[in-house]
């Protein structure tokens, strides 16, 4: 394996302390990134409900890296690249924080979902080689490259199955991601990732009309919820069809617990199939923590007729899905016999008629987006199935 000559760039952070006397609540912001007024007032409000899910007080922001005495915790809107810096803001287990720290700036990229196609292929000198193997069986068939001569190389060989779905490793919300059908559009497509040497790019089998699943699990106090879900799409200002929300059915407990519910046989794989994803990742990772996992899980047949299911990307942040997810934490809180929820988080472009209990995260004009409101809900009765 041919080390890069340069490895991924260390993300800057900018810390945001929420604290009380004797305890601190924290939100780290990159300030390239989730700028958008939405973005802003969503993770604003999720930090809120947090505290009070901790029994801590929201205390407004900290400018420097100073913090305040007491214990901390901390609701970073992007994962934590740095074991080290973590460690020196107090974070040491998952109940520091509400997302998760990584040792290497492209664990938490898509990047670590497959492995190179060769052993002499390019790769950033911290890369795990174990871990693709420790993943099969819960990805889709793909390599990940780090040069274009190995893209090239894995796209070419992918292609002798149908499509191929090209993905940049860094973009979110289905962005960044070209599907392709031989070799010269395969070529266009890699072209267009100027950072294809630095970030490395994803090649998978792509799926027809393949249903997305959402597993997650969280953990705020004492509070530990799994779920799986499906998402929802919405039509934006200029028509074209984009993140609308989350609907998700939560349990208390664990991805353990969400597996012993009475499921069809798919949903069974793509939670069990989550679950061994982030088992590997645990444990090929020194240093890596999460509170807060979320795994999108794609199940459809290739151009071959061949059905699959397997884990498209991570996110172990502040996510789509967090509304719904601090909702079902506040209904299991508040009733304690209750076993099941089903809460759901929604996004419309425009003004829209409330559900009951309704709470509104954001509700105006968004420089960026225009007309958006978002919002969260609990269904009020939920049964065992």
């Amino acid at each position: 394996m041919e080390p890069l000559v340069d490895e991924f760039p260390v993300v800057r952070v900018a810390a945001r302390v929420l604290s009380h006397p004797g305890h601190v609540l924290g939100w780290w912001i990159d300030p390239d990134h989730y700028s958008r007024a939405h973005e802003r007032a969503t993770r604003l409000a999720l930090a809120r409900r947090i505290a009070s899910l901790k029994g801590f007080t929201y205390a407004g922001e900290l400018g420097s890296c100073i913090l305040p005495p007491g214990p901390h915790y901390f609701v970073p809107s992007d994962t934590i690249l740095d074991v080290e810096l973590a460690t020196s803001m107090g974070i040491r287990s998952q109940h520091d924080l509400f997302g998760g720290v990584v040792p290497f700036p492209y664990a938490a990229t898509k990047a670590i979902s497959h492995g190179l196609i060769a052993p002499d292929a390019k790769a950033p000198q911290a890369w795990v080689a174990s871990l693709a193997p420790a993943l099969a069986g819960t990805v889709l068939p793909g390599w990940t490259a780090f040069s274009l001569p190995d893209a090239r190389r894995a796209g070419r060989e992918l292609l002798k199955a149908g499509r191929v779905r090209v993905k940049a490793v860094r973009a979110t919300g289905g962005r960044g991601q070209a599907v392709v059908s031989d070799p010269v559009s395969l070529d266009a497509a890699l072209d267009e990732l100027p950072t294809l040497a630095t970030d490395g790019v994803v090649l998978e089998r792509n799926l027809c009309a393949p249903r997305t699943l959402s597993v997650g699990q969280a953990t705020v106090g004492e509070v530990r919820i799994a779920y799986y879900g499906l998402q929802r799409l919405a039509r934006n200002h200029s028509g074209e069809l984009v993140y609308g929300g989350s609907d998700l059915t939560v349990v208390r407990g664990d991805l353990d617990a969400l597996c012993a519910m009475p499921l069809e046989a798919p949903l069974r794989l793509a939670i069990d199939q989550a679950r061994r994803y982030h088992a590997a990742v645990t444990a090929s990772f020194p240093g890596f923590l999460a509170s807060r996992i979320n795994y999108d899980v794609a199940q459809g047949r290739d151009d071959a007729g061949q059905w699959h299911s397997g884990v498209l990307e991570q996110s172990w942040r502040v996510g789509g899905a967090s509304g719904a997810e601090i909702a079902a934490m506040e209904a299991f809180r508040e009733q304690p016999e209750r076993a099941l929820v089903r809460a759901s988080c929604v996004e419309v472009y425009g003004d829209v008629d409330l559900p009951p209990g309704a709470t509104v995260y954001f509700s105006d004009i968004d420089p960026a987006v225009g007309r958006l409101t978002k919002f969260s809900f609990v269904e009020p009765h939920a049964d065992a199935t």
